[in-house]
């Protein structure tokens, strides 16, 4: 009764009123180029938003996520332990990275309850014979077009992975369209959703659609906050009108990790700032499982403590800071409605494009899809380079006498590897690898 009383005593705005009253205070100065910014999506981000300008907006379905822990298995008994040991440590959902057909599945599996902890193996190699073994509580995730693109050539050649692949759906009912590299690469958003869609529409053009049960969406998620809460929402929303193209009724799964590109070796720490926003941008967006980046990844080898502190941050968000406890938190949110109806519109437009010239496959194969992505990630470079995107600790307020020679585990640096490849491949970069790499040669 008193809020009724207190909201009615105040007339509406409208969008045009606001806008009105913002010139006036500009006091002659252009509201355009004054207030109104430009992003690399091309997409023009305004001062304010109102629900007058809001021409539709997208129905996102509410999701729950869980807390994940990415395990590279090695050695199946090693994995193992370490999975039981996070999971008593409150990770939800395990993912294994499985680098060959000779890790033994009961082993890597052993002590984990599949009915209640979401368990997940994602396969560097492509055997239908290993993966018909795997129990159907356990999601297989293999994505040959992802190998295509990160190394430049298929795991066999394009028949027998194209056969390999229709099977996999066939026995797992999972499909996998692994996104991270066009991100970590440093395509912009629209690019990503673009390619990401159109990455599953190659393979429904390949297998058998009705076969599809789940697709599994392995999303990177970067800095600019309210635009990548959107990029998730607008990637189910574009998903969903995939399907319905195909007449298919298929559930969609994100997983998200921070990105790497903006991760520094320098002033360290920052890194867990960055993927804790990057965490709550997944979260608010719709990810299903959200799986950390440990602060010391892109330079340490796998240890306890930094694991420990990427769960850490993931379960601080869930149990104290509540992230679990409001349902599509975003909504209602014209600023982040109107930049998931762009950036759909803006990636629907593209995919169109890319379509009518033969698909994501053929441009991989005359490498226009690497030189969009090259275009885009020199623009952000440039921009890095020039103090316009900022990484604290590295290219703004460095610490003189912060040293690290001494301390890289991993070589944190772009690696050339001279091999034959059937396509350029897509490479992965990080914004500050250049003025790191001249860092390290001036340390005494």
């Amino acid at each position: 009764m008193m809020s009724k009383q207190l909201f009615s005593d105040f007339e509406p705005v409208s969008a045009k009123a606001w806008k009105q009253k913002i010139q006036v205070d500009l006091k002659g100065a252009d509201y355009n180029d004054t207030l109104v910014w430009q992003t690399n999506d091309g997409i023009n981000v305004k001062p304010f938003y109102h629900q007058d300008t809001l021409e539709n907006t997208l129905e996102v379905a509410p999701q729950t996520w869980s807390v994940g822990q990415i395990i590279f298995a090695q050695n199946a008994d090693a994995a193992n332990k370490k999975a039981v040991n996070a999971i008593e440590k409150g990770a939800e959902t395990i993912k294994f990275i499985v680098p060959n057909n000779e890790i033994e599945i009961s082993e890597l599996t052993k002590n984990i309850n599949l009915e209640t902890t979401n368990t997940q193996l994602e396969l560097l190699f492509l055997d239908t014979d290993w993966i018909s073994k795997v129990d159907q509580n356990i999601s297989v995730q293999v994505d040959p077009i992802h190998h295509l693109v990160k190394t430049g050539n298929w795991f066999s050649n394009l028949e027998k992975d194209t056969e390999a692949i229709k099977k996999t759906v066939a026995t797992t009912g999972c499909l996998t369209i692994d996104a991270t590299t066009y991100q970590n690469a440093g395509a912009n958003n629209t690019q990503q959703l673009a390619y990401t869609i159109l990455h599953a529409n190659e393979y429904f053009n390949i297998v058998d659609t009705s076969a599809i049960k789940k697709v599994v969406f392995n999303v990177a998620v970067g800095t600019n906050y309210f635009f990548e809460i959107a990029k998730l929402r607008a990637l189910r929303a574009l998903f969903d009108s995939l399907t319905s193209e195909y007449n298919i009724s298929v559930e969609c799964v994100i997983n998200a990790i921070p990105s790497k590109r903006n991760k520094t070796i320098y002033d360290y720490n920052t890194n867990m700032l960055r993927t804790t926003t990057e965490c709550m941008s997944a979260i608010l967006g719709g990810a299903n499982s959200v799986f950390n980046l440990p602060y010391d990844a892109i330079y340490h080898k796998d240890n306890a403590f930094g694991e420990r502190i990427a769960r850490n941050q993931l379960l601080v968000l869930k149990n104290e800071s509540y992230f679990d406890a409001v349902n599509n938190p975003s909504d209602g949110s014209y600023y982040i409605e109107s930049l998931t109806n762009q950036l759909a519109e803006n990636s629907l437009e593209l995919f169109k494009d890319i379509e009518a010239n033969g698909g994501l496959l053929k441009q991989l194969k005359e490498g226009t899809i690497q030189k969009k992505i090259k275009e885009s990630a020199t623009k952000e470079q440039t921009q890095f380079d020039e103090q316009k995107i900022i990484l604290l600790g590295t290219n703004k307020h460095p610490n003189k006498e912060d040293k690290m020679k001494n301390d890289l585990e991993l070589y944190p640096f772009v690696k050339t590897n001279p091999v034959k490849t059937l396509i350029e491949p897509i490479i992965e970069k990080r914004l500050s690898e250049q003025i790191e790499q001249k860092r390290l040669k001036t340390e005494e």
